[in-house]
């Protein structure tokens, strides 16, 4: 879970095609949510899909904790953004 966000959803080893658009369809409304505008919340879902397993696997830790930390700094950067830091 993000702290102060949304749930994360889980994803671990091989999925069927349809529960892998499941995923990346929640983690696009979890951008929204987080400030990314809507239009391009498809594409970084798959980007941050992509690049939390890469941090999972490499880090010997779960998806889950790899994806919390990842929406965590993009929840930093956009607040930051909103303030104009």
């Amino acid at each position: 879970m993000v702290p102060g966000g949304p749930s994360v959803p889980e994803a671990e080893g091989s999925m069927d095609p349809s529960s892998q658009e499941a995923i990346l369809a929640s983690l696009g409304q979890i951008l929204v949510q987080l400030g990314c505008p809507a239009d391009r919340s498809q594409a970084m879902a798959m980007q941050l899909d992509k690049r939390a397993r890469q941090l999972a696997a490499s880090k010997s830790k779960p998806y889950q904790d790899a994806l919390a930390h990842l929406l965590g700094l993009m929840k930093q950067g956009w607040a930051a953004k909103d303030k104009g830091l």
